[in-house]
């Protein structure tokens, strides 16, 4: 998989050398490279943002220099009108090779293989769409992505209406920037490009993946501070294992995510477990186990 991160703050991303993803990456796995937004701007202070129109508080992000960006990184993918009066500026602002802190896995000159390729093209931002296991999987069987972190009071909308495939948001919150965001979502999808996992079934386990939220896990001692490991996981009975994880995941759905649960796929022993435990079963499941 290929990704490319727009930014004016290129050091947030040293992190991607680091556990899983930096693995990746030495292994070829992943091909990452991140680039600075202000090697894309043509004034002596390299501006990337200005005066809201209509006024506020506030800055906003510029188009010229984040239309420059992208027609150089994703190969003229957007409508050609947002690039329009721009100069040469190809290959200005990787940051292969520049400074501590980068990234060290930056891209080397050349073309490259996905040259011509349109590449999926998000924007992290507080009013896209949730961002979810799901989402995650569909990004994951992407070959290019490219991510374009927002600043300020967010970029030019007329930027996302020529480039975005994606807006996405991790939660009702504010950021002070998409940096944070992109390697959260990152991470999130690069776990599940085959070959990153040193076990490739744990991610089938993880929470969401089934629908529900995943149960507590252990490991030794059996005994800590007091506080045993439940039986049934030292008792060697694989099916008995598997029930309690169940069970376990459905309480614990039920308990923090109850909202989940009128998505999930549930079997009338589900039912059975949440009934058994005084939860309400939405009344969707509830009609489907009627039928």
């Amino acid at each position: 998989m290929r990704i490319d991160i727009i930014t004016i703050f290129p050091d947030y991303f040293a992190a991607l050398d680091l556990s899983l993803v930096g693995k990746a990456r030495t292994r070829g796995l992943l091909d990452v490279a991140v680039h600075d937004l202000r090697g894309y701007t043509d004034d002596p202070h390299r501006s990337v943002d200005d005066a809201a129109y209509g006024g506020g508080p506030g800055m906003v992000m510029s188009p010229q220099p984040w239309g420059r960006a992208l027609e150089s990184v994703a190969g003229g993918a957007g409508d050609a009108g947002i690039t329009a009066g721009r100069g040469d500026t190809a290959g200005r602002g990787d940051t292969a090779g520049r400074g501590a802190g980068a990234p060290s896995a930056g891209r080397a000159g050349g073309a490259h293989p996905d040259a011509g390729r349109r590449p999926r093209i998000v924007f992290p931002t507080p009013s896209g769409v949730p961002f979810t296991q799901r989402l995650s999987r569909e990004l994951a069987e992407q070959a290019w992505l490219v991510f374009c972190c927002g600043r300020y009071e967010g970029i030019d909308r007329r930027v996302l209406d020529a480039w975005a495939d994606d807006e996405v948001s991790l939660g009702d919150y504010v950021l002070a920037g998409g940096e944070v965001a992109t390697l959260a979502i990152v991470e999130a999808v690069t776990r599940l490009v085959p070959g990153v996992l040193g076990n490739e079934e744990s991610a089938g386990d993880d929470s969401f993946s089934t629908g529900l939220l995943e149960g507590p896990v252990y490991t030794r001692p059996a005994s800590f501070d007091g506080r045993a490991v439940p039986d049934v996981l030292l008792s060697g009975d694989h099916a008995a294992v598997h029930r309690w994880r169940r069970v376990q995941s459905l309480l614990t759905t039920a308990a923090r995510r109850p909202d989940l649960l009128a998505r999930a796929t549930l079997s009338r022993d589900d039912v059975a477990v949440l009934e058994a435990a005084g939860v309400g079963v939405p009344a969707e499941i509830a009609r489907r186990m009627a039928q």
